[in-house]
């Protein structure tokens, strides 16, 4: 049985991330952690997600607190907490305002839980994920972000959608970052076990169209309705059945590489990984050659913006 730990639970994407997670059947405590200050809204969610299990028959238990020390044995603790993103903004504007956050917290969760694997929620999430990974001190595959898992979701429901199958009849993924330049492997994409390129609708599918509706999804929901919620939060549930289950399933998240795609990494950003109970590792893959070139164009652009707040940080600015 395990523990998660939710930091910055009293936000949207953290309290349904919480329901979501406590029907893992194997997780024992969800931890709810906020700032001093939030005493009352934490209470407030533990109570209404645990009167919610006697309907579901959850053997789960949601405790709340705002203290660090609390979160020790802490199997996976994920990291939500931060400025949230406005309709006029991008993941990346938050860059330099959410590195402070995660990179104090990041120290303190390596002094309290150092067993623990890191979750990276926060955006912009490959750039928070490699300040975590600095600060925390802890091992690549201890610590990794959301990526580009929820945008694969939204290719793969949009593939459904065009070609009117299941959506678990295609596989596809994006990798690349979590914004503007992600890259999506059409490659790799499958339909029943079908290379997509080998079915003649494919011409006709508006590559384009498809993509910028990705790209642009979350912004939309945040012009909308304030905030994304429902796929974040089933796409953070996801992760921790994976890690928790122990399943070495290989879901496309936000990881520190080296080499394992065309030589190119020394970043943290998404790519197909490997996940189990010790955490993430990278799989090597070849792409093609257009693939690998916006690929590298969109590791180039992650790299530099981690480099400035690195300095940044460093300078104490």
């Amino acid at each position: 049985m395990a523990k998660v730990a939710i930091v910055g639970a009293t936000g949207k994407v953290g309290q349904y991330a919480a329901l979501s997670i406590s029907r893992i059947p194997y997780i024992h405590e969800i931890q709810l952690h906020g700032r001093p200050g939030s005493e009352g809204i934490l209470e407030g969610i533990a109570r209404d997600i645990n009167d919610s299990f006697a309907a579901t028959g959850t053997d789960s238990h949601v405790s709340w607190t705002c203290s660090f020390d609390d979160l020790t044995g802490a199997d996976v603790i994920i990291f939500t907490a931060g400025v949230p993103r406005r309709p006029d903004q991008t993941r990346n504007d938050l860059a330099f305002e959410n590195a402070k956050i995660v990179r104090d917290f990041s120290i303190k969760i390596s002094n309290v839980a150092p067993d623990s694997l890191i979750l990276m929620i926060t955006n912009p999430v490959d750039i928070m994920t490699h300040v975590a990974l600095k600060y925390s001190g802890k091992k690549p595959n201890e610590v990794f972000g959301i990526g580009t898992h929820l945008d694969s979701m939204r290719l793969k429901s949009a593939i459904a959608a065009f070609f009117h199958v299941h959506v678990s009849e295609v596989h596809t993924r994006i990798i690349g970052e979590h914004g503007n330049s992600m890259v999506p492997l059409w490659s790799a994409t499958t339909i029943g076990g079908i290379q997509i390129s080998n079915l003649p609708s494919f011409a006709q599918v508006p590559i384009d169209e498809i993509m910028e509706q990705v790209k642009c999804s979350g912004q939309r929901i945040i012009a909308s309705k304030g905030a994304t919620v429902w796929g974040p939060g089933e796409a953070i549930s996801t992760l921790v059945r994976t890690i928790l289950g122990d399943e070495d399933r290989i879901l496309t998240v936000s990881a520190y590489i080296k080499a394992e795609i065309h030589d190119i990494g020394d970043v943290c950003i998404g790519v197909p990984a490997r996940m189990n109970r010790s955490g993430v590792y990278p799989v090597p893959i070849r792409i093609e050659p257009l693939e690998v070139r916006n690929f590298q164009m969109s590791v180039e652009k992650i790299r530099r913006l981690t480099k400035e707040v690195f300095t940044t940080l460093e300078n104490g600015e």
